[in-house]
């Protein structure tokens, strides 16, 4: 029984340091989605105004597009002028062509205020540009010392479960099996240290026959209140 308690203990321990590894490697992938999302947004950002510009620009173009169609009524409208032979008819064409040129005078400020906001854009684009550049360069340096990071505790790891396989052999399946339950039911802790009639895991105070029992290394002992395995330090020297 000496020899399960001090397997399971080295088991326990070679546990808690892989799923020190494991954590540090998820908080390390967390901080890269981090930097991915940083990335991300500033993409986001870039595009939303490259959207904007480019229904700027269609709105310029059909602006445009109206301005020219009121340039030619009025050309049309200006020569009709002089073909007209009566008093009224003049007065109506002449109405018409002071309302299209109050139109395109509309339009043509509309187009330069569509223009005035493209170059405010695309200018913006153009530094968004630059400083995504920088970014992505400063991400990838970052994303780069976080991948060596992981590769070394990947590394580890691999040589942590061969040599946690190898504890598992010397212990009987059904032994690992009750110990894997426990480590997934108390977090993590399957085995812990009795000490002053007490279980460290839970610190509820044990049976004076429990802690007694445990001195006799019959059998595997476990804690009544948290079920964890228990041992005494002394037993495992």
């Amino acid at each position: 029984m000496q020899k399960n308690l001090v397997l399971l203990e080295e088991l326990q321990r070679m546990d808690l340091r892989i799923d020190g590894h494991n954590a540090a490697k998820l908080k390390l992938q967390e901080e890269m989605a981090a930097l991915d999302a940083k990335i991300a947004e500033a993409r986001a950002a870039k595009g939303e105004r490259e959207e904007a510009l480019a229904a700027l620009e269609e709105e310029k173009r059909a602006l445009e597009e109206n301005l020219e169609t009121e340039a030619d009524n009025i050309t049309r409208s200006d020569a009709r002028l002089k073909e007209i032979k009566t008093q009224k008819e003049y007065q109506a064409v002449s109405k018409e062509i002071s309302a299209a040129r109050k139109l395109k005078a509309e339009l043509e400020e509309q187009v330069l205020q569509r223009i005035s906001r493209i170059e405010e854009l695309r200018a913006e684009i153009t530094t968004q540009e630059e400083t995504l550049g920088e970014l992505e360069k400063g991400v990838d340096a970052e994303k780069g010392e976080r991948q060596v990071k992981i590769d070394e505790l990947d590394r580890v790891n691999d040589g942590d479960l061969v040599e946690r396989e190898k504890v598992a052999k010397g212990l009987s399946a059904s032994t690992v099996k009750r110990y894997e339950a426990l480590r997934e039911r108390r977090q993590g802790l399957a085995v812990v240290e009795a000490r002053d009639g007490s279980c460290l895991g839970c610190n509820m105070n044990l049976p004076p026959q429990t802690y007694n029992n445990m001195y006799k290394l019959n059998e595997l002992i476990t804690c009544p209140h948290c079920q964890r395995m228990l041992f005494l330090r002394d037993q495992l020297t």
